[in-house]
């Protein structure tokens, strides 16, 4: 199984990521089949050299079949490439569902009938 992931580089306290892809089962710094970008996150979050990949073998190796990090579909998302997924603290999650909003409203309906 293939992945498109970060390898981290860099010294101690100022990280560096290559964008590769990789066999699941190597390890994070592991080897790699191909280099596709680099992610810089000490950069600010408008330059335009924070992220850098090679769209066309990115689109390549998602035909592949690699699956890509979260991180990676985050950058995917922003190129339009993949699909933005709602992230864990996503407060709709928690948003009453539609009996508890039937329920609340009957509620809310009977509180003004009654006063």
């Amino acid at each position: 199984m293939l992945k498109i992931r970060m390898s981290r580089g860099g010294t101690k306290k100022r990280p560096f990521y290559k964008i590769v892809v990789a066999d699941a089962r190597c390890p994070r710094d592991g080897r790699f089949i191909e280099r596709l970008g680099h992610y810089n996150p000490l950069l600010p979050k408008d330059n335009v050299e924070r992220v850098k990949f090679d769209l066309d073998r990115m689109k390549y190796w998602l035909s592949q079949g690699a699956q890509p990090s979260d991180r990676i579909e985050r950058f995917l998302a922003d190129v339009g490439l993949a699909k933005k997924k709602t992230s864990f603290n996503d407060p709709s999650k928690s948003a009453p569902r539609k009996k508890a909003q039937e329920r609340l409203a009957a509620e809310k309906k009977d509180a003004e009938a009654a006063a």
